[in-house]
């Protein structure tokens, strides 16, 4: 795939009034800005299976898919339809519509342990709403989250434990305590230090890594004798490692749960699972324990949304997505790491993560991690028409399109290495991307001014 020039004028002109009317230009922050190169595409206008096109109508093969969202591909046809036809009839209610009990039979069907399930419309209320069933039921106020983990939530909880803490109180920061993945210690040493406090304990079952020693098995052992509860968040490894869940795939059954992202192909559902004893305290038919005012949500059951979930799990079920992911994470991780070989670059680019959620990770010279070369990646990689913040897969992905992102890397890095050579600043056009957890924002992340005709050149001598 050969380097083109791109016209991103309507992405700039669209940028200019979403940063007049919308904080931060958007409505999630890792599709800010901030996260991606001067020179890339600033709107996603459309997309179909593996593909995308920018506003300016550039064509792109996307490894983002919606932030893991999108396990099968943009716009999958059974998905669509079945949204449709679900439309036809209404979408919201005054009272609960039939698909609602078809759409927890067909989830409860797919993951073995979960007894009962509350649908919602993100990943942030699955999991505020496991931690309020844990201190309800527990009756403790301190929650425990694996600090190796990026994101569990946008409340209070669990943004209090980062850097972008602004308008969180110090009380309510202090409510929750981290500990580290595969070190079973941290978390002893969590409940030796806070004895008879801690409500439940959450992490991903595994991100880059597996689980060692047991790690998931001795942690909910060492939950359970202390009282706490055993959550796990299965937002990215559900619908990706296991079509029941990364919990099947460990073999290790939660005390709750929560799933997100690919359950619907994009479309807006959550969910938050889990065993009866816990789940109850957020129903009608206990009276043992005070009521848990645990998810309500005006458009939590969307019959459209869930219609999607019930296509998309009958396709996980009946169909080898799961497979599917695992193959073609494994052909591109594979000729990936050829080319990274090729280029004498096994020390400054990793490809990192399993296959069916793949990770890479940009060094400098000095073998540190870097944001200013990432940044520089991304750059090249988008002008050979491949968008990759990340190097998820999806059933829609071919064999065509790990050949043509193969080739794509195969140029970004050439460039990769000529800057590790002669300095990233000759051929990185604009300003580094940066972390979206940080305290302040910089003076160089004022969006730089794009070329004047709106085209794409860069400095780096291309392939």
């Amino acid at each position: 795939m050969s380097p083109s020039g791109q016209k991103f004028e309507n992405s700039h002109r669209l940028r200019d009034i979403a940063h007049r009317l919308i904080p931060g230009g958007c409505h999630t922050y890792a599709k800010g800005d901030d996260q991606y190169p001067v020179l890339a595409p600033g709107f996603i206008a459309r997309g179909l299976g593996s593909h995308v096109w920018d506003a300016d109508g550039n064509e792109y093969i996307e490894y983002g898919m919606g932030n893991r969202a999108v396990g099968l591909g943009h716009a999958y046809p059974p998905v669509v339809q079945a949204a449709v036809q679900a439309l036809a009839t209404g979408c919201n209610f005054t009272r609960p519509n039939p698909i609602e009990v078809e759409c927890a039979e067909q989830f409860l069907r797919l993951i073995d342990g979960a007894e009962m399930v509350k649908f919602c419309k993100d990943g942030s209320d699955a999991t505020s709403g496991a931690v309020r069933l844990a201190r309800a039921y527990t009756g403790r106020d301190l929650i425990a989250c694996c600090g190796d983990h990026p994101f569990f939530s946008v409340d209070d909880w669990f943004i209090g434990t980062t850097a972008m803490n602004a308008g969180i109180p110090e009380a309510t920061r202090k409510l929750t305590l981290t500990f580290r993945y595969n070190d079973i210690e941290s978390v002893r040493a969590l409940f030796e230090q806070h004895p008879g406090q801690i409500a439940a304990v959450i992490l991903e079952p595994a991100r880059t890594e597996d689980p060692k020693d047991n790690f998931l098995q001795e942690l909910q052992r060492l939950c359970h004798a202390e009282g706490a509860l055993f959550i796990l968040d299965e937002m990215i490894t559900g619908f990706r490692w296991h079509k029941s869940g990364a919990q099947k795939f460990y073999d290790i059954v939660p005390d709750l749960s929560t799933f997100g992202k690919a359950i619907a192909n994009g479309f807006s559902v959550s969910a938050l699972a889990g065993k009866r004893e816990f789940m109850r305290l957020g129903g009608l038919d206990h009276f043992d324990k005070p009521r848990v005012f645990l998810l309500s949500t005006t458009h939590g059951a969307e019959t459209h949304a869930l219609a999607a979930a019930i296509a998309s799990m009958q396709i996980y079920q009946r169909e080898p997505v799961i497979e599917h992911l695992h193959r073609q994470g494994s052909r591109l991780a594979m000729q990936l790491d050829q080319v990274v070989r090729r280029h004498d670059l096994g020390s400054w680019f990793k490809i990192i993560g399993r296959p069916c959620c793949l990770l890479y990770g940009t060094l400098d010279q000095n073998g540190k991690p870097s944001q200013t070369f990432r940044t520089l990646f991304l750059q090249e990689i988008i002008r050979r028409g491949v968008l990759a913040p990340s190097l998820v897969v999806s059933y829609s992905h071919t064999d065509e399109d790990i050949e043509r992102t193969v080739d794509a890397v195969d140029g970004a890095l050439a460039v990769y290495r000529q800057a590790l050579e002669h300095g990233v600043e000759k051929y990185l056009v604009g300003r580094p991307t940066e972390g979206v957890y940080r305290h302040y924002n910089r003076p160089s992340e004022v969006l730089a001014s794009p070329p004047t005709d709106g085209v794409y050149r860069s400095a780096a001598a291309t392939r």
